[in-house]
């Protein structure tokens, strides 16, 4: 009895701790993870914690559980229209981009440590995905708002690189305990597309089940996103049992339920938010005690070249074989190719040869351990920076301060929401009564210093205030630009980025060189701002894409329905 009772004081004492000390992270830009990871090291045996954990096949559950929480989160959150510019480029990068870095990996790994080939490729597929809690994560606490193909792309294949990951780490490890010197590609492939086509639809099927079956039980608030979380543990469950990857199966299921019509749909997004961090620090925590740091630092060395190499050689060139292809510019690729953030996933994998009693089981884990170190130091901690020096990064969007779904039987559309009045939006110093509120959209109330204004519709707003509407999901992204002060560049950190005018997508490019003087580029006569801007971009523009025209630059500032509907004109300085 009192062993566990300071076992539940240790483990609250260790979470707290975490929670507190995330304050560094943004103070000081240090990703969470790793100060997570770091606490677990030194709450361990060789640390003033003194905490002896060694159970590989408790780590694996654990992990695995966490992981599939922090997937489902990430589907929750991901925007179907996020696909429109980054799907077959994510898994280009999730199929092809992970046994490009395997294998070059493997190549350095047997040359450099004296491995089999087969070893090798087992090192270089322990390491050669990149990891969906560190990508979602460190994107989020980090605040970096990068450009929606970017962030998409890096978000879609974290969520989907899993199971081409976890399939050439069983394969080979299956093929090294039999004694096997060699890899049948047909194999491979074969177990390959069964993972993706049983898991994706397991996935699609179970999330539309599961919005199915939380529309139309009446439950307790606080049951819903209970309820969700129970239905994606399921289908993970489901489809790995079923011979298909959980980890995609979860995360399709995430998708379809986050974008479906669905009661109780803010809380279920609150609440799997919190269960989301609370598997992070677990699963961290956990796997830093899992770790011996006196082995680490013997192991220092070749854990550093491994982490070198897969840096700045085989994860730019996967990245460069997986997406020219599909023609992304080279800023994307390059940020792309560096943020190829590795966290938990590595390491959970790391412990399959330990539970498969391999030779050289102990340096595979501390190899992985080490490039999960160097990656989120070095990596996780330039998120923002390079996204500055590449120039990918775009104003941040308006996100209303409070958002509630209401739960009308039968009608799960209206949300009550509110802004923030802030200076330079377009709502600053109107009268209410002369808003321009989408369809559906109704003013509840106005808050003054904390104190609801009268029924006085000739009063004007000002910043500091708060708006609360009751309106559907369609509508916000319509209502949020009233209160979005980058849509009135008046300040001069505005004006730079998206120019000192606003133009219409429709508009043509030989009336802009008319007014303004600009000598426009070969073959761009004749077309509209839309038609030009996307053969640019392959039809893949998004916000904050740049092009030039003569001596001016055009950017872009709304997409609506796939077209570019509103671009900002930069003027060269005089």
């Amino acid at each position: 009895m009192e062993y566990w009772n300071l076992v539940i004081l240790v483990g609250a004492a260790l979470l707290l701790a975490s929670i507190v000390v995330s304050v560094i992270s943004n103070r000081v830009g240090i990703p969470l993870l790793l100060i997570f990871l770091v606490l677990g090291m030194l709450a361990g045996e060789d640390g003033p914690g003194g905490i002896q954990f060694s159970d590989f096949e408790v780590a694996y559950l654990i992990g695995t559980l966490a992981l599939a929480v922090i997937i489902f989160d990430g589907g929750l959150r991901t925007r179907t229209d996020r696909f429109r510019v980054a799907l077959w480029p994510a898994v280009s990068l999730a199929v092809v981009g992970v046994a490009a870095t395997a294998a070059m990996l493997g190549v350095f790994a047997a040359w450099l440590f004296g491995l089999s080939w087969l070893e090798g490729l087992l090192l270089g597929a322990l390491i050669s995905s990149t990891d969906a809690a560190a990508v979602f994560s460190t994107l989020r606490s980090q605040g970096a708002n990068l450009k929606q193909r970017v962030a998409a792309t890096l978000e879609i294949e974290s969520g989907s690189n899993d199971p081409m990951a976890i399939l050439l780490t069983v394969v080979l490890l299956d093929l090294i305990a039999a004694g096997a010197d060699r890899l049948e590609p047909v194999q491979l492939l074969t177990a390959l597309l069964s993972q993706f086509v049983i898991g994706g639809l397991i996935g699609y099927v179970g999330g539309r089940a599961l919005g199915w079956i939380i529309n139309r039980l009446d439950l307790i608030s606080g049951l819903y996103p209970l309820l969700a979380l129970a239905g994606g543990i399921v289908i993970f469950a489901l489809a790995t049992t079923s011979g298909g990857s959980g980890f995609l199966a979860i995360y399709l299921a995430g998708v379809v339920l986050g974008n479906m019509r669905l009661r109780s749909r803010q809380n279920i997004l609150r609440v799997n938010d919190g269960l989301a961090w609370l598997s992070q620090i677990a699963m961290f925590l956990m796997l830093g005690l899992l770790v011996t740091p006196t082995d680490l630092i013997e192991t220092a060395w070749q854990g550093l070249a491994v982490a070198m190499f897969l840096m700045l050689v085989a994860r730019p060139l996967a990245v460069v074989l997986s997406l020219t292809p599909f023609l992304f510019p080279w800023r994307d690729q390059a940020y792309i190719g560096w943020m190829g953030l590795r966290g938990a996933v590595p390491i959970v994998l790391a412990t399959f040869p330990v539970m498969y009693g391999l030779e050289n089981a102990a340096f595979y884990f501390n190899i992985a351990f080490f490039v999960v170190l160097i990656s989120l130091i070095f990596q996780g901690m330039t998120v923002s920076g390079a996204a500055r020096v590449l120039g990918i990064e775009a104003p941040a969007p308006m996100h209303p301060t409070q958002r509630t779904t209401l739960n009308v039987p039968g009608n799960y559309e209206f949300e009550w929401l509110s802004f923030a009045v802030k200076d330079g939006s377009y709502v600053v110093g109107r009268r209410i009564c002369d808003l321009l509120l989408p369809e559906s959209t109704h003013l509840s109330a106005v808050l003054r210093d904390g104190q609801p204004l009268d029924d006085d519709e000739t009063e004007r707003l000002m910043p500091g205030d708060y708006c609360y509407f009751i309106s559907k999901p369609a509508s916000i992204d319509a209502l949020a630009a009233l209160f979005d002060p980058h849509n009135v560049p008046v300040r001069l950190s505005d004006k730079r980025f998206f120019g000192e005018f606003t133009l219409n997508g429709d508009v043509l490019l030989d009336e802009i060189a008319q007014v303004y003087g600009i000598e426009l580029p070969r073959g761009a006569q004749g077309m509209t701002i839309d038609q030009f801007m996307s053969k640019a971009f392959h039809k893949r523009a998004v916000v904050g894409d740049v092009v030039a025209i003569g001596s001016a630059e055009l950017v872009v500032r709304e997409i609506e329905k796939g077209a570019i509907h509103r671009v900002g004109l930069r003027l060269p300085k005089p």
